[in-house]
């Protein structure tokens, strides 16, 4: 399913540490609307562990967390 879903939007924090990419994306998540997908783009391993549990707090749906390359993720946020 989630492999053919077109991101609304991209969040690229590669390069960042914590806080940074978490606060990032609840900050784009709290101006998108219902519906749509948010891309994250990241490269610190805390935040893709933190990044999934304190958006699904918010009542976000993860639609995926993959690992694309050395020490890359990328995790797909439908907004609800």
């Amino acid at each position: 399913m989630s492999s053919d879903v077109k991101p609304t939007e991209t969040l690229d924090v590669r390069g960042e540490v914590c806080p940074y990419p978490d606060v990032k994306t609840q900050k784009k998540v709290k101006k998108m609307k219902s519906g749509e997908i948010l891309e994250v783009i990241l490269d610190y391993p805390l935040s893709a562990e933190r990044i999934p549990r304190s958006v699904e707090k918010m009542g976000h749906e993860i639609l995926k967390t993959e690992k694309t390359g050395t020490g890359e993720w990328r995790i797909l946020i439908k907004i609800k």
